[in-house]
C-alpha cells in the first residue's frame, strides 16, 4: 500500500472528468487499497481517485466514527434525490477551507464494490453529502464551484497565498 499525492485546489488537474471503470482487476483493487490508506492518514472521511491524479470513476467514503466502515463506489450513479439541507463541507483538495453547501438531504446510489459486485444504496445526512461531494469530484467539480464567485476568489488568493509561503 501506499500514500498518495491529494491534488490541492485550483489545480487543473481537479477538472478532468473521470472515465467509467471497464474492468475491474487487481490494478483497481490496488487503487482502492491506496486511496483508503491516504484518505484514512489525511483524516478525511472521503476520497474520488481524481484527487489523486487518477481519472477514474471511483470513490471511497467512511463516516463511522471508528474509521471501521469503509465504502467503495465504482461507476457510481445517483438515481434518485430529495430534500434539500444546507451542510458544512470540507475538502482534503482544499485545506482548511469549510463552507455551507446546498445538497439534497437524501439520495439513492447505485454502483460496484471493489468485487464488480452491483449495489443499492439509500443515504441521507452526511453519508448522502459525501457522496454528492465526491461524485462532483468525478465530473471534475470541487465543492467550492457551488459558492459564489467572490468566495471562489477569496478562497483561491488564501489557498495561493498559502503555498507561496509553504515554498
Amino acid at each position: 500500500m501506499a500514500i498518495l499525492e491529494i491534488l490541492q485546489y485550483p489545480d487543473p488537474r481537479l477538472h478532468l472528468p473521470a472515465a467509467r471503470v471497464e474492468k475491474i482487476d487487481a490494478s483497481t483493487r490496488t487503487l482502492v487499497s491506496n486511496m483508503a490508506e491516504t484518505m484514512y492518514a489525511a483524516e478525511g472521511v472521503g476520497l474520488a481517485a481524481t484527487q489523486v491524479n487518477v481519472h477514474q470513476q471511483v470513490i471511497l467514503i467512511d463516516t463511522s466514527p471508528d474509521r471501521s466502515e469503509l465504502r467503495v463506489f465504482i461507476n457510481p450513479e445517483i438515481t434518485r434525490r430529495e430534500g434539500m439541507a444546507l451542510n458544512q463541507e470540507g475538502c482534503l483538495s482544499v485545506p482548511g477551507v469549510y463552507e455551507n453547501v446546498e445538497r439534497a438531504d437524501s439520495v439513492t446510489v447505485t454502483a460496484l464494490d471493489e468485487n464488480g459486485a452491483r449495489f443499492t444504496l439509500n443515504a441521507s445526512g452526511l453519508l448522502a453529502v459525501c457522496i454528492q461531494h465526491e461524485m462532483d469530484h468525478l465530473h471534475g467539480k470541487v465543492f467550492v464551484e457551488h459558492l459564489s464567485e467572490l468566495k471562489q476568489n477569496r478562497i483561491r488568493a488564501k489557498l495561493k497565498k498559502r503555498q507561496r509561503k509553504a515554498a
